[in-house]
């Protein structure tokens, strides 16, 4: 059977963490159903607040709004671990982060960009685990170091995120075919990174592969390798529960391999979509003509940017793919149908297993 995963006094009995997916892709809908399977489900924050009437004139507070009301939702929903992924990059990420705390989140996984700020939010009576998102041994490395300095905590696990992953990407785009960035060099990297922190200070650090990962065989591997757990985005897409519109899912099952391609993102990050219409006009030079509602990306250069790709991001999750595209993960093309998160788990499970026995023969 899949080893338990253990983050400080939680314990996920499968050791998957469903990947916070925005914009509006894993909310409390699809979260729950994950918590509620043994997994530890995710709720995206990136434009959270998109059905609130006054996102386009109060975006700060719109999208707290919609993050109390999703984690309290799941919590109505869900017995097991709910989380929330909170992007360093997002302009009101110091709000996001307290709110979360406020609401009794039980673990905020923190990344595109170092979350090196992170636990000054968290107070000290706090059971919120915090949990960040690198792309390398050095990243982790000097997020302990910094963390302990500065905070007196370590994270209380790490995520690993190779270059397969779907959306917003932490490498260049010269890196992401680069042997040497592959998630099977990455993960003993910052197992060795960790490592001395953990030996130091008597303090476990699980580190948990993501990017790329999509069936019970490739869960074996990184567990081979030493990881604790792994993260999967695309394959929760294709499941009943998912917070994305039908059409939405669609596009994953209808992908082909040539379809799954990388785009250069007004926020000025390599990100890995399904190519359609709306990427093919965009990469001939077009625009989108928009109006920023809100600076809400640090990163983005909107002024000159060809569209906005929040407002992209939220017109696919609504399937008007007219005026948007789905980030997807390399292996997006492989979906075939939808089903229930439970049977997914489940059949997760049974190709871990499969992939075991033969890996003992």
């Amino acid at each position: 059977m899949l080893t338990p995963l253990q983050i400080g006094d939680l314990t996920a009995a499968i050791p998957i963490i469903q990947g916070g997916m925005g914009v509006g892709i894993s909310l409390s809908g699809l979260a729950s159903a994950v918590a509620n399977s043994g997994g530890i489900g995710v709720i995206a924050t990136a434009g959270i607040g998109m059905s609130e009437p006054d996102f386009f004139s109060d975006f700060v507070e719109a999208n707290m709004r919609g993050l109390r009301r999703e984690i309290r939702t799941a919590r109505e929903k869900a017995e097991g671990i709910i989380g929330v992924n909170i992007m360093v990059a997002m302009t009101n990420y110091a709000d996001m982060v307290r709110t979360a705390i406020e609401e009794g989140i039980d673990i905020i996984f923190s990344g595109a960009g170092l979350p090196l700020k992170l636990p000054q939010y968290r107070p000290a009576n706090s059971k919120t685990k915090l949990v960040p998102i690198v792309s390398s041994g050095r990243a982790a490395a000097m997020l302990c170091k910094q963390w302990k300095e500065r905070f007196d905590c370590l994270p209380d696990a790490i995520v690993v995120e190779g270059p397969l992953a779907g959306g917003h990407l932490g490498f260049n785009k010269d890196n992401l075919t680069d042997p040497a960035y592959m998630l099977e060099k990455l993960i003993p990297e910052v197992l060795n990174a960790v490592r001395p922190f953990e030996e130091k200070y008597s303090q476990r650090i699980p580190v948990i592969a993501a990017g790329g990962i999509y069936t019970g065989a490739d869960i074996l591997k990184f567990m081979e390798l030493g990881a604790a757990g792994v993260q999967m985005g695309t394959r929760f897409v294709v499941t009943d529960e998912c917070d994305a519109s039908a059409t939405f899912k669609q596009t994953y099952i209808e992908a082909t391999p040539d379809d799954i391609t990388i785009i250069k993102s007004p926020v000025g990050m390599p990100g890995r979509v399904i190519r359609n219409d709306f990427v093919n006009a965009m990469n001939r030079g077009e625009k989108e003509p928009f109006q920023c509602p809100y600076h809400c990306i640090i990163t983005c250069d909107f002024k000159n940017s060809p569209y906005c790709i929040a407002l992209a991001l939220v017109q696919a999750q609504r399937g008007n793919f007219r005026h948007g595209f789905a980030f997807a993960g390399a292996n997006a093309w492989r979906s075939d149908k939808i089903m229930k998160v439970k049977e997914l788990v489940a059949s997760i499970v049974e190709e871990y297993e499969a992939a075991k026995l033969t890996l003992a023969h």
